[in-house]
């Protein structure tokens, strides 16, 4: 997928000494959680991102021409006890996770991948611990087989009220001429 990157950022990365950092949004029910790899507080449209240094990795990014759905992996060492709390309470599959890459001399980072939080494991040492979580892209959505039926009750439960799928029973034993019969 090709993307646009601004060209304050094609600068920052062509000069000899580049800064680079990721951030990354997660989004719980309670709010999201917003963290970059630097340290001290960073204001992200508007957004604060709270510092995490080294003890945040991404791994797993990948520019592909192709609609392959990706995965990637986030791992988050050294946290305190608190966030260990957030994640063991709060249901997280499917909520939403944004990646940013930037760099610390441009005012605006690009958004490298969004997708959806699969899988999550703690370590828990007790002050502290770590959280690995594999985030898939949303184009897994596509691989996965739907639920739902062609039929009018199955409708019914979507749209009430609605009549389009009530004659279908009706047309599955008979006999329909397509088309003019010949002279």
């Amino acid at each position: 997928m090709s993307r646009t990157i601004p060209s304050d950022l094609l600068t920052a990365l062509s000069q000899a000494e580049v800064h680079p950092y990721y951030a990354v949004e997660l989004g719980f029910d309670s709010g999201a959680v917003r963290l970059w790899t630097g340290y001290g507080d960073k204001t992200i449209d508007s957004n604060t991102y709270i510092g995490s240094g080294n003890l945040l990795s991404v791994s797993g990014l990948e520019e592909v021409s192709d609609l392959s759905a990706k995965s990637v992996s986030l791992s988050l060492s050294g946290i305190p006890a608190s966030l260990i709390a957030i994640a063991l309470t709060e249901p997280y599959q499917r909520r939403e996770v944004k990646v940013y890459f930037g760099t610390t001399d441009t005012p605006t980072p690009v958004e490298v991948f969004s997708g959806l939080m699969n899988t999550m494991s703690i370590e828990d040492g007790g002050e502290t611990g770590s959280i690995f979580l594999e985030v898939e892209s949303k184009l897994v959505r596509l691989e996965k087989a739907s639920n739902r039926r062609y039929t009018h009750e199955n409708h019914q439960s979507r749209h009430s009220g609605d009549t389009f799928f009530s004659y279908v029973a009706d047309l599955q034993d008979r006999d329909v001429v397509w088309g003019r019969e010949k002279a």
